[in-house]
């Protein structure tokens, strides 16, 4: 394997690409879905683009990622702040740093210790609601609406389509379905790690739509 595949596959991971986004960003990209059948060129074209999201090799937030029971958490929240076009900078060193200024807690205190964990989450649950209209209480009886995934990603819809509610949802049913490649859909049943697919999704559009704004 050649340095420039394996940076792009670091990339894939600090990135929290799944493998159909992962493919369909390469396929833009070079109009070839396997960084294996690219060129030298291709593939640094790849990870021009892959740096300009966050990627960053050399750091050791990049090498190591963020230690602690919390870290998880922490980085889905912040990565689903990056699709909901709020947070512009993905990487660790900027969740850190937008905690510390939040709360006023060292990174290894809100990792590790799960009263201080709380407050960290629950200033970036505040924000994301605050900035981009995420409900994270309450789900009016919908029973599709119980997993935090979901919630962002119907914020992420009402982002893409503001006249949507939650009865009439103006397509975003059959979206989800078309998506995760399902024919017919029960929204309930959609996993966490699906709706994870649909929000990398609707993310690239936010930040598309932001960017031509």
């Amino acid at each position: 394997m050649t340095s420039s595949i394996a940076a792009i596959h670091i990339a894939r991971k600090q990135l929290g690409l799944d493998e159909d986004t992962y493919r369909a960003k390469l396929s833009n990209i070079t109009g070839k879905s396997s960084a294996k059948d690219m060129t030298e060129a291709e593939r640094q074209k790849v990870l021009t683009v892959f740096r300009n999201e966050g990627f960053e090799a050399s750091s050791k937030t990049s090498q190591k990622g963020l230690q602690g029971k919390f870290a998880k958490k922490l980085q889905a929240l912040w990565i689903s702040g990056y699709n909901l076009g709020v947070v512009r900078d993905r990487r660790d060193a900027a969740l850190i740093a937008f905690v510390k200024r939040q709360t006023g807690l060292d990174h290894a205190r809100f990792l590790h210790h799960a009263e201080d964990a709380r407050s960290a989450i629950e200033a970036l649950k505040a924000w994301l609601q605050r900035e981009a209209g995420v409900t994270f209480t309450g789900h009016d009886n919908l029973d599709w609406m119980e997993r935090d995934t979901a919630k962002i990603a119907w914020a992420q819809w009402r982002i893409l389509n503001p006249a949507a509610d939650r009865i009439n949802r103006r397509g975003f049913d059959q979206t989800v379905a078309t998506i995760i490649g399902q024919r017919v859909l029960y929204l309930a049943a959609v996993t966490d790690r699906e709706w994870q697919v649909v929000m990398n999704r609707f993310g690239e559009q936010i930040r598309s739509r932001k960017a031509g704004a």
